[in-house]
């Protein structure tokens, strides 16, 4: 009795032990988070979702999203700090460039950092009634534009171009946010818009009379490539094989980039950066079925670059930990923040030049209107980058 006494308390002590040290690895994150995410009915919400039900099954946390439908919604909360972080599109390397809507005084470069950024797809979700079988066929249609949402119009710009498009050759509506092109899509309001195939709105509109179709972007087509990466440097061939419209039997190739990436600012500690990613990768598996690519959402594929904006260092550390983090993802890394660092320092000096060109010109009795601004900026930007 007294053998068994001691090998039960031996036992007990080896599972305390046990629970002990999977405690200790236990990521150490906040009582509470805000994270900011596309509208409701989007694959990015959904996906937002489900790491948030992930996190609060397996820790002691509750998370809130706020879901908006344009890029300045989505990024205001973080950098207010209402929210930390953002499961931001292309609009974080809109941000990080001070472009487009970012290229207001107001805003300018955003001092950004990616934590993690899954692979995706996206393309032009077209209704099916309209016989579009190529991106030039979409010459003369209705296309979906979100005010205040660069990462949909650049796209959609970009989108076009492979078919040899601008937005003279199609009639652009625009929408207050990015969840009413779908139902306008349905009742006959609207022809086509951007979308990822996994996104429930795509679901929605393949049910509905008019039906939904993929116009490809062939990999061979080297001069519509050209000119989308003219546009989108960030967009890639990739082939889908999931989704609305997609599968294994019936693949498209569309456009590659990542979405969401998981977005914070520089500020936001090593520390907490470094627990926000070790706990998406220990809580993988519970979240792994939210939508139909949501298994992208692995380190191995989503922790690695290239993203929009630099890597948080806490995440690179993680990855670093897991043997994860190449040779060639630092190199990456290093250009791109280099690149983040001229980008800052050519917004100051570009501000600064351009009130003393103001200054100069009241001297004369002159003006120099804040519309010459957009301009002034981007050649200062684009010197700055190259």
């Amino acid at each position: 009795m007294t053998r068994l006494a001691m090998a039960l308390a031996s036992s007990a002590a080896i599972v305390l032990a046990g629970g002990a040290a999977a405690a200790a690895e236990a990521p150490k994150l906040p009582k509470s988070m805000v994270w900011t995410a596309y509208d409701l009915g989007s694959s990015g919400y959904a996906e937002a979702a489900g790491i948030a039900n992930a996190f609060q099954k397996n820790f002691d946390i509750r998370v809130r999203i706020i879901p908006s439908g344009t890029s300045i919604g989505r990024l205001l909360p973080v950098t207010t700090g209402k929210a930390v972080y953002g499961f931001l599109a292309s609009g974080a390397y809109f941000a990080s460039q001070g472009t487009y809507d970012f290229a207001v005084p107001e805003w300018g470069p955003q001092d950004i950092r990616i934590v993690v950024g899954k692979p995706a797809t996206s393309a032009f979700a077209v209704a099916g009634d309209l016989g579009v079988k190529t991106i030039a066929d979409l010459k003369g249609k209705r296309i979906g534009f979100v005010k205040g949402n660069p990462s949909v119009n650049v796209k959609t710009e970009g989108y076009l171009a492979f078919g040899d498009l601008t937005m003279k050759d199609v009639q652009p509506v625009w929408f207050g946010s990015y969840n009413a092109m779908k139902t306008a899509v349905i009742s006959g309001q609207l022809d086509a818009f951007i979308s990822t195939t996994i996104s429930a709105n795509m679901r929605e509109i393949e049910a509905s009379p008019r039906g939904l179709v993929w116009p490809e972007y062939p990999p061979d087509n080297k001069q519509g490539w050209d000119a989308v990466q003219k546009i989108i440097s960030f967009a890639a061939p990739r082939l889908e094989t999931t989704g609305a419209g997609v599968s294994e039997a019936n693949p498209k190739q569309l456009i590659g980039f990542r979405y969401p990436m998981v977005t914070t600012y520089a500020r936001t500690s090593d520390e907490d950066a470094y627990n926000m990613i070790k706990a998406m990768d220990l809580t993988y598996d519970d979240y792994k079925h939210t939508a139909a690519s949501s298994h992208d959402w692995a380190i191995e594929k989503s922790g690695h670059p290239p993203y929009d904006a630099p890597t948080h260092p806490g995440a690179i550390r993680y990855m670093q930990e897991k043997g994860l983090w190449t040779a060639e993802d630092q190199a990456w890394n290093e250009r791109r923040l280099a690149e983040m660092n001229r980008t800052l320092a050519a917004w100051d000096e570009a501000r600064a030049e351009f009130d003393d060109m103001r200054a100069a010109a009241r001297a004369k009795g002159e003006t120099v209107d804040d519309g010459q601004w957009p301009e002034f900026w981007e050649s200062r930007r684009v010197a700055a980058i190259n």
